[in-house]
């Protein structure tokens, strides 16, 4: 982490970068948006949004915003997404996941000022009760769409699938690991380095799919 004056200056034209940018990929999505939506309601009927607690930065809730690729009231089973062939994922959802897609509406969150595009991923309140006082520093930063954690989790539901018990291998295994990365992200914040996550998410997007 840099200097307080460093840190605050990086702070400021991150989040007017942010403000910026969330603005124009709005306006340049929204018909995009649209067929999505239409595309939702022809495979499942509404609701066209699925709006999930998180926490955010210094431990303040909010209500993440993605487009609905489960069906109604799946989240009651499970909050963990098991593999590309859950049962729970609609027809439509499955291409949504697969390119990511299913996150676009967090560019929203990320106007307000919940998130950021680059931070660690926002995690549900039953999980970030059991963080230790270290793994709770993810908390002193916006969380965001993408960040080392992301990157080397980025096929996490395949890594869960082939798990007995995919919740228990999340919160013992996946998570501290996912965390641990994210504290690295923490101390090497910059804009270099987000630049750099930028790029190599939109790269491992597109090399995966």
């Amino acid at each position: 982490m840099q200097s307080n004056y460093l840190y605050m200056k990086y702070a400021i034209i991150k989040r007017v970068l942010d403000f910026f940018f969330s603005i124009v990929f709005l306006i340049i999505l929204m018909p995009f948006f649209i067929i999505i939506a239409l595309l939702i309601i022809i495979d499942d009927g509404f609701p066209i949004m699925y709006r999930q607690t998180r926490v955010g930065k210094n431990g303040n809730f909010f209500k993440i915003l993605k487009f609905r690729t489960m069906k109604k009231n799946a989240d009651a089973l499970s909050k963990i997404t098991i593999g590309d062939k859950d049962p729970r994922i609609t027809k439509i959802g499955y291409v949504l996941r697969k390119y990511k897609i299913d996150e676009l509406p967090q560019l929203w969150n990320i106007l307000k000022g919940e998130m950021s595009f680059i931070g660690p991923r926002p995690e549900v309140p039953e999980y970030v009760a059991l963080y230790n006082t270290k793994q709770r520093d993810v908390l002193k930063v916006r969380p965001g769409l993408s960040d080392y954690a992301s990157l080397d989790y980025i096929n996490e539901n395949e890594i869960l699938s082939k798990y007995s018990t995919p919740e228990e291998a999340y919160i013992n295994i996946v998570m501290p690991q996912k965390l641990q990365l994210s504290l690295k992200y923490i101390h090497d914040m910059s804009l270099k380095t987000d630049f750099n996550i930028t790029i190599k998410t939109i790269a491992k997007i597109i090399k995966n799919n």
